[in-house]
């Protein structure tokens, strides 16, 4: 991942299936070489050229180029997707009326027609005229929005900066399980803050995550544990305790079943 002059932006370049894995926030991802999968609990979805991906919620993901060599790395675009932006140009696009909203996942697949792959070409033209930056990026950026606001997966990007939509609702309890991920999950509290029912809520939730509130944390933690084994060596029964667990032999058993190794080896070929 390459950070750029433009503050949203990053590009992506890898030539070998490198695997990622973390929360991802808000996302546009554009391939332009190459093919990546990626890994949604128990979801598998594939994009390749002139293919995007957009994460509409915080989601924890796996992802890897299953097209990538040293001749032909693999190359993509990573662009933030900001809520306030789009709220403000949700604002002038007429919605389409009578439409119920529907529940729809945080991630979605879809082919990148003209219009936008050249919204994207002449955005990441600009990094070399960096003096045009500052005043074309957020007209660019702005029109990449309403490309996405017109375009098949319309519904799916309006909920994430419409105020009380499902997936906002949703999106609001997702950020505050990632602020309070030590702490016992209270669906009922979630429940409330969400303005739904219990069920409604699960259903809801799982709708839009793929998975079930105490299924989303305890993938959240145990990304956190890794994380905080790699940067700060800390050693698993340290980690399992900081993070919320009582049982550190439970947190080892979770821990080999997400990254296919217990967690002083899985660390170990990490930092080798």
């Amino acid at each position: 991942m390459h950070t750029t002059a433009i503050n949203q932006l990053d590009l992506m370049r890898e030539s070998t299936a490198k695997t990622l894995q973390g929360v991802c926030e808000p996302t546009l991802a554009i391939i332009v070489q190459g093919k990546k999968e990626v890994l949604l609990n128990d979801e598998t979805y594939y994009y390749g050229v002139a293919q995007y991906l957009v994460v509409s919620v915080d989601l924890p993901i796996c992802g890897f180029p299953v097209e990538a060599t040293t001749s032909q790395p693999y190359l993509g675009l990573k662009l933030t997707l900001d809520p306030v932006q789009l709220c403000d140009i949700i604002a002038q696009v007429r919605p389409i009326k009578d439409k119920k909203e529907n529940s729809v996942r945080g991630l979605f697949v879809n082919n990148a027609d003209l219009p936008l792959i050249d919204c994207a070409t002449r955005l990441t033209q600009l990094l070399d005229a960096p003096q045009d930056i500052p005043f074309l990026a957020p007209m660019i950026i702005r029109e990449i929005y309403y490309r996405l606001l017109i375009g098949e997966q319309s519904e799916a990007v309006r909920q994430i900066a419409t105020s009380g939509s499902t997936m906002q609702r949703i999106a609001e309890v997702l950020r505050q399980i990632n602020v309070d991920f030590t702490k016992p999950l209270r669906v009922e509290a979630l429940a409330e803050q969400a303005n739904m029912s219990s069920s409604s809520f699960h259903r809801h939730f799982k709708e839009v995550t793929s998975m079930s509130p105490l299924q989303y944390q305890k993938q959240l933690r145990l990304l956190k544990a890794r994380q905080m084994m790699l940067t700060e060596s800390t050693d698993a029964a340290q980690t399992a305790y900081q993070i919320g667990y009582e049982s550190p032999s439970q947190f080892s058993r979770e821990y080999s079943r997400m990254f296919g190794a217990p967690p002083r080896r899985d660390i170990e070929r990490l930092k080798s």
